[in-house]
């Protein structure tokens, strides 16, 4: 089980990682079974390999939403 505060400072380094790569549009936190999860928001599936599978023991969980433009 991941706890809120684990699960943001696992955010802040993934955030830092994966900043400046166009294929991801989003991260964030949500809560899975008895925990935390941090989700990272693809443009498309070819950026999922540059997306590790967790990050300080806090899971990542992918999902292919697009691209995300303004209104």
């Amino acid at each position: 089980m991941t706890d809120r505060a684990a699960a943001r400072a696992a955010k802040s380094t993934l955030a830092e990682r994966l900043s400046g790569d166009p294929g991801v549009v989003g991260i964030g936190l949500a809560r899975r079974d008895s925990g935390y999860v941090l989700t990272v928001n693809l443009a498309d599936a070819t950026a999922a390999p540059r997306v590790p599978g967790d990050v300080d023991g806090v899971r990542v969980v992918t999902e292919v939403i697009g691209t995300v433009r303004p209104l």
